[in-house]
């Protein structure tokens, strides 16, 4: 397990907290040569008091990332303070919530300042607040002003704060908030050697159908550290704390306007392994690319044609050589929904105009009714899982929303090597032009014809579905692919990692 370093001006300002072998002065610290730091500290928590430019606290964080640790605050924090303009454009997002605040009555008085340790605060009524400062400007202490002025709340002043201004019972608090930030700072000796590796799965408690059942999760962490990984969940509110790990396992519903999408840029950015990378979000989110992506590289998929807006107006020159009935599809639907079965002109006609409220582009596409989908599963380039998903009853899609309640058909999992091999070499073919990540390939069979419906970035990994076949050790291979990931990456110079970086990650 690699080290956590608190530095501080001076050992006294730590006097009121437990003793930790992880503190350093801001001298000291600055003082280690290359040598000392490489394979010794990765986390920094950087609690100087002056973090102005130049001075001793910048340069504390200014090092730590030239040694290739990762430090909070950032270089790149600390010079959006300095910048009013960028402070506002950064902070932009908060207006809704302060409305929301003000008409809930949490706003009293006609002044606010708000101080957050590591993302949490006095009242609770503002925590949310407190976690979207913490987040958009990630600073250990920061104390935010905001007046209300002609009606509307605005912040007027955002400092950092210094350990040696905390008073009465926030010590105590911020002890706490630090404990909850890093648990890294209260580990034994012992318990840093058992782990080599921290990674963290994203995970939204209150999603209807998540990529990964509660007892799929609990196995990822037995996994994990059985491999020496310590795993550790985390939701959106977390954004913050990413610098905190290693590698990141995205188990959430992804999109690309959404925080998942934002999580993985950020995580990719601080140096993390990413699944899904943000470079497979984007090219799996979108029917409509992998449509043309997949016709680009002759891989076969259903015939279909894209629709714009005004091609409402010429449907016949649009529908040439396709039959109904047709499948109509918005580019970012999920788990069947977005998709609609179209059995005539009139039925396109009055179908289209709903779509498109949601996108100016759609994906018609020829519809092929089967009993069950193939659904493979590929990790790093090699099949995890092969299952197939069957029709909901008296339906002709896997879910059915239609009476509210959604249903699901059911399911088989079987050995790949039983699986026919057009569908495993089309499966391999389609997730080569996406990356090298975690991928589930979904497949229709008809007689000797094997077609891509989609490829989808973030797949089910069930307990009691997707690990019929493996058990336990699905769960594993994942964590392995992470091991092996996260191993290389230490052992790459940072400069090296951004070169590597897709520049097509969006």
């Amino acid at each position: 397990m690699s080290r956590l370093r608190i530095v501080v001006d001076r050992l006294a300002d730590w006097q009121p907290y437990y003793p930790t072998e992880d503190l350093i002065t801001a001298e000291a610290f600055l003082a280690l040569d290359q040598a000392a730091t490489v394979d010794d500290t990765t986390h920094v928590i950087n609690l100087c008091g002056n973090l102005d430019y130049l001075e001793t606290g910048y340069y504390v964080s200014l090092l730590a990332q030239a040694r290739d640790q990762r430090v909070l605050p950032n270089v790149e924090t600390l010079n959006q303070l300095s910048r009013k303009a960028l402070i506002d454009m950064q902070l932009a997002a908060l207006d809704p919530l302060l409305l929301e605040l003000d008409r809930r009555g949490a706003l009293a008085g006609d002044s606010l300042t708000l101080r957050v340790l590591f993302g949490e605060c006095e009242q609770p009524e503002l925590t949310r607040l407190a976690r979207r400062l913490f987040e958009r400007l990630p600073l250990p202490l920061l104390e935010a002003r905001f007046e209300k002025r002609q009606g509307a709340w605005r912040l007027t002043r955002l400092r950092p704060l210094a350990l040696t201004a905390l008073v009465n019972g926030e010590e105590d608090r911020f002890a706490s908030a630090l404990n909850r930030h890093s648990t890294r700072v209260w580990r034994t000796p012992r318990a840093r050697r058992r782990y080599r590796f921290d990674l963290a799965i994203l995970v939204n408690p209150e999603e209807t159908l998540p990529p990964s059942n509660k007892g799929a999760i609990k196995r990822f962490i037995r996994a994990g550290r059985r491999l020496g990984i310590d795993v550790r969940l985390i939701t959106h509110r977390d954004a913050g704390r990413l610098a905190e790990f290693d590698g990141l396992f995205i188990r959430e519903t992804t999109r690309l306007d959404h925080h998942t999408y934002r999580m993985a840029k950020k995580a990719e950015h601080e140096g993390l392994v990413v699944i899904d990378d943000p470079q497979s979000i984007l090219r799996c989110t979108n029917k409509i690319f992998l449509h043309a992506l997949l016709q680009t590289h002759r891989i076969p998929a259903p015939r279909g044609q894209l629709l714009h807006r005004r091609d409402m107006r010429r449907l016949d020159d649009k529908l040439k050589g396709l039959d109904y009935p047709l499948v109509l599809k918005v580019p970012d639907g999920a788990f069947s929904r977005g998709v609609v079965k179209i059995r005539s002109r009139e039925e396109l006609l009055s179908e289209a105009p709903t779509l498109f409220e949601s996108s100016a582009l759609l994906l018609l596409q020829e519809w092929l009714p089967t009993d069950f989908d193939w659904r493979i599963g590929v990790l790093d380039g090699k099949v995890l899982f092969a299952s197939r998903y069957y029709m909901a009853r008296g339906h002709w899609q896997i879910y059915d929303h239609s009476s509210g309640k959604t249903r699901s058909g059911g399911f088989t999992t079987h050995d790949p090597a039983d699986v026919p091999a057009p569908v495993v070499r089309a499966a391999l073919r389609a997730t080569r032009l996406i990356g090298d990540g975690l991928y589930g390939v979904d497949l229709k069979q008809i007689g000797d014809r094997v077609v891509v419906i989609e490829v989808n970035d973030n797949p089910n990994l069930d307990v009691g579905v997707e690990d019929v076949v493996l058990k336990d050790a699905l769960y594993e291979r994942v964590m392995q692919v992470f091991l092996a990931r996260m191993e290389r990456q230490r052992n790459t110079p940072a400069t090296a990692r951004q070169r590597n970086t897709p520049a097509t990650a969006g």
